[in-house]
């Protein structure tokens, strides 16, 4: 038999099932009907639907002429105010729980604010003078003061990953910056649907004042979901290097089983790399071992100047006049893929990440789009002087998961990050020093990030050099 319950807990059990929306909307229920007192609000005003909804819900009343004052400057003390009523409101049905906090003699405002304050929602230094009350308040103040009347679950953060990568790019809300006071809460509130700012790209205005008629669109969006905004900002045409393989960086070459030549030999090898593969087969029925070991050196070379590729290690197998050559990276084990994998996904959310944040742009010269690159590896990495021939520290993946790499590392990440940019390049192996030979703009340059990261300084006295300066400089110093 169904075993029934009381009549009491299944009550209880229902209430205790409400959604956080469900009980936000009973505590925020509109007590009166708007009847038009208003005399500066008409059906055509901007905000009427949000003042109209700020009387229904007992939140204001107008002014003593008649009108609300659309068009009137709020201080600091009314967005106080309206903000401790709004609290008020969630967290008791009332709006006026601050009556508690009033004494006689003082401002009004005053009351509310010690509410908000003895609530968490406001800081106990803010407007610490009673006088900075009946100043004109900022959009970016009330923006600091609205940001905590009401917890996540009543205000959830539903634009989250749109106003992130809006804001990356620096086309929308474009001025607000790391130095613009409360932007962290100005940001919240475009995330959760309060502000959408004005203009197509949604610019806040953090130092103006804010208007009646502004503050009252925002503190019922707090209130009423169904008035809360969207922004329509577009960020299709952002590029993505998503689904790029380190295959697709590769020229493709032809295959030839048995090289007679450099060229053929490197076309083998490029067509091995555009193919995912990383193991060779070559015939030489007649090659002495003296032979074989120099190929498998020629291959290694030709290798080394793919070194966004992540193998700097061959192994050579011989049966039946076959020659095998397999790629590897040294101290890599089993786990060369899994590391070739890793820093390519590395490489695609920096580049990504670089044109979101809007670092990268599409009017940019491949000069610029270069320069943007090396200050990232010189940003992002320290030379490893710890590192032997086996260390990770010559291989991409280092500079990505562990930020340090010697210079076959720095040229590896630097070469795969201009790769997924189209910018061609290719290596200058020199001795036991490695750097990057790209093709800028339809000019050669060459460009060494392992000596342009000069410690706590990025040094540019190693990018964009001539060829010819270049290896001036590098013999220069190797000498």
């Amino acid at each position: 038999m169904k075993k029934q319950f009381p009549a009491l807990l299944l009550a209880l059990s229902l209430l205790l099932s409400i959604p956080a929306q469900a009980a936000q909307t009973a505590a925020f229920a509109r007590s009166r009907s708007y009847d038009g007192s208003f005399s500066d609000l008409t059906p055509d005003s901007p905000f009427y639907d949000n003042v109209a909804a700020l009387y229904e819900y007992g939140l204001a009343s107008g002014k003593e002429d008649g009108s609300f004052g659309l068009e009137d400057t709020l201080t600091v003390g009314q967005a106080v105010i309206f903000a401790g009523r709004v609290r008020s409101l969630y967290r008791t049905g009332e709006a006026e729980a601050a009556a508690a906090y009033r004494r006689e003699n003082a401002p009004a405002a005053l009351a509310y604010l010690r509410y908000l304050q003895a609530e968490g929602v406001l800081e106990p230094e803010f407007a610490e003078e009673p006088a900075s009350l009946y100043q004109p308040a900022s959009r970016a103040q009330i923006a600091h003061i609205l940001a905590g009347v009401l917890p996540e679950e009543a205000l959830p953060p539903v634009h989250d990953e749109l106003v992130a990568a809006a804001y990356a790019t620096r086309r929308f809300i474009p001025d607000v910056n790391e130095t613009t006071p409360y932007r962290q809460d100005i940001l919240d509130l475009y995330r959760k649907g309060v502000s959408v700012g004005s203009g197509a790209s949604g610019a806040f205005r953090p130092g103006e004042p804010i208007t009646r008629g502004a503050a009252a669109a925002m503190i019922t969006r707090l209130a009423d979901p169904e008035l809360r905004v969207r922004p329509q900002w577009d960020l299709a045409d952002l590029p993505s290097a998503a689904g790029t393989t380190l295959a697709d960086l590769v020229e493709p070459g032809s295959y030839h089983i048995s090289p007679a030549n450099q060229e053929e030999l490197e076309s083998s090898l490029r067509h091995m790399l555009s193919q995912g593969n990383e193991q060779i087969v070559f015939y030489y029925p007649l090659l002495s071992e003296a032979e074989a070991r120099r190929l498998m050196n020629q291959a290694l070379t030709v290798i080394k100047a793919h070194c966004e590729q992540g193998y700097n290690e061959v192994r050579c197998t011989r049966g039946a006049g076959l020659l095998t050559l397999s790629f590897s990276a040294a101290g890599a084990g089993n786990r060369t893929q899994e590391y070739r994998t890793a820093a390519m996904e590395a490489a695609i959310a920096v580049h990504d990440r670089l044109w979101a944040e809007g670092a990268l742009r599409s009017d940019m010269m491949e000069l610029d789009k270069a320069r943007v690159y090396y200050d990232w590896i010189c940003a992002n990495c320290a030379y490893d002087y710890q590192a032997g021939d086996d260390s990770l520290s010559h291989i991409p993946y280092s500079l990505f998961a562990n930020r340090t790499a010697v210079c076959d590392g720095y040229t590896g990440a630097y070469n795969l990050l201009l790769k997924l940019e189209g910018i061609d390049c290719s290596t200058v192996i020199q001795g036991d020093h490695i750097w990057t030979m790209a093709t800028l703009d339809g000019t050669e340059y060459h460009i060494d990030t392992t000596w342009g990261d000069s410690g706590n300084t990025v040094s540019y006295d190693y990018f964009a050099m001539t060829p010819q300066y270049s290896r001036t400089v590098h013999a220069q110093q190797s000498a």
